[in-house]
């Protein structure tokens, strides 16, 4: 029972190091290799996970083989532009000036109905009103509006709107977090009166509080538990 578990956790940590390694991504954003590899490690995990009898490092070095093989990619992929575009591809135009691009549709396997389902969520109705909609290498879907159908911003109407501040969680679950108190340049004494403006006895009692560079503070209550 020991060896099955610290196999299982020893596994786990190798893929959560790969995983790491790919960077901050989402599964619908990895590139070709990227989805490759996450395919690759996991079924190679699950085997010395569930058979005891295969070694350990039968288990371990395809999947390191895997890692430095992704780096290297990685490294090659950031340096050398051909590379990166054999590799991972080229983004594609698929609506130019509100025209289907045919051609480019057909090319990547792009169908209406799978265009007009994107569009759709990110809110356009009228393939009119796009300038370009571009798919990307990762499978997403860039929608840039035509100049006159883009919301008026505040620099276009003439006006200087505060810049919005970056709240930051003093508070996060009854958890007072020291280090952004610390970073906003608050004390005990700034939390103690927030306290007591939305009475309440305690950090514990205190789900979210956060405060922006503006001073904006944010505060919810713990919901009493059911």
């Amino acid at each position: 029972m020991f060896i099955g578990l610290f196999r299982t956790v020893a596994l786990y940590a190798l893929i959560i190091l790969g995983i790491r390694l790919m960077g901050k991504r989402q599964v619908g954003e990895l590139e070709p290799s990227e989805l490759v590899f996450t395919l690759l490690i996991a079924d190679l995990a699950a085997v010395p996970m569930q058979d005891f009898g295969i070694p350990l490092v039968t288990g371990v070095v395809p999947i390191v083989t895997l890692l430095c093989v992704t780096l290297l990619i990685s490294i090659l992929t950031v340096r050398s532009i051909r590379f990166r575009s054999v590799l991972c591809g080229k983004p594609s135009i698929v609506v130019d000036n509100g025209k289907l691009c045919q051609k480019e549709m057909e090319k990547n396997r792009f169908t209406l109905d799978e265009l007009s389902e994107e569009l759709r969520i990110q809110g356009v109705s009228d393939l009119t009103t796009v300038r370009y909609a571009i798919l990307e290498t990762n499978g997403q879907l860039t929608v840039l509006l035509k100049a006159a159908e883009m919301p008026l911003t505040a620099g276009q109407a003439g006006l200087r709107p505060k810049e919005p501040g970056l709240a930051t969680w003093i508070v996060s679950d009854g958890r007072l977090v020291e280090e952004n108190l610390r970073a906003r340049g608050l004390d005990h004494q700034w939390l103690q009166k927030q306290l007591r403006a939305n009475h309440v006895k305690g950090v514990k009692e205190v789900f979210a509080l956060s405060v922006d560079q503006q001073g904006k503070v944010y505060f919810a209550k713990k919901e009493g538990r059911r």
